[in-house]
């Protein structure tokens, strides 16, 4: 399996506020893992998300 990044991660990684995150999962704009009470976001859920965010499509 691949590493898994909690939201905090994600919201450094990305330079916006935790609530951001959490809003992007609501709006399923990044497929999410809840385990507990926390999510959990893939690497490659978070490359797709790049990828859909890019102004040129690659490749």
């Amino acid at each position: 399996m691949s590493n898994l990044l909690n939201c905090n991660e994600v919201a450094e990684r990305y330079g916006v506020k935790v609530i951001t995150v959490w809003d992007w999962i609501r709006k399923k704009k990044i497929p999410a893992i809840k385990i507990g009470k926390e999510y959990r976001i893939t690497e490659e859920d978070l490359k797709r998300f790049e990828d859909s965010k890019r102004t040129i499509k690659t490749g």
